[in-house]
């Protein structure tokens, strides 16, 4: 697979437009693992081979176990995640799939009591915005694999 545009040549400015959106996620207090997670899990409902392998090397660089990283898919009958992390997976999925329904009540109510507002405002960004780098990697066809991760959790934190 060859990749059909070079961001950093011909498209600095959507890069730096997404970029800018990241670096407010990164600041907003929720914990990289949760964001890692809720990543991966819409990435794998996109299909975006590029965005699974940067989170999975991210997650693991940060600690993250190999069997929630594998569970993943099956979320909801594995018994690796909190009950934060269950919320929010439902509501990236809910999120994801908006032309199954748009977002239920239901979703809402599941994940309201796990988040404050401002927690919830930046989860729904964090959502939409990993569902905009999906679409992006895969209209340009990024090829995945050759991301390589901060070598320390410092690193990926304050990157």
């Amino acid at each position: 697979m060859e990749p059909r545009i070079d961001y950093l040549k011909s498209g600095r400015g959507v890069l730096e437009a997404m970029l800018g959106i990241e670096k407010y996620i990164r600041q907003s207090g929720l914990e990289e693992s949760l964001l890692n997670l809720i990543r991966m899990r819409a990435s794998q409902i996109n299909g975006c081979a590029y965005c699974l392998d940067m989170h999975w090397k991210d997650a693991r660089a940060l600690g993250e176990s190999e069997q929630r990283l594998y569970g993943l898919a099956a979320w909801e009958e594995s018994p690796y995640y909190t009950d934060r992390e269950r919320a929010a997976l439902a509501w990236t999925e809910a999120l994801t799939n908006i032309r199954e329904g748009h977002v239920p009540d239901e979703v809402y109510e599941r994940v309201r009591p796990h988040f404050t507002e401002k927690e919830l405002a930046d989860l729904s960004l964090a959502i939409t915005s990993i569902n905009s780098w999906n679409r992006l990697n895969i209209a340009i066809r990024t090829v995945p694999g050759m991301y390589q991760p901060a070598k320390t959790h410092a690193e990926l934190t304050h990157r």
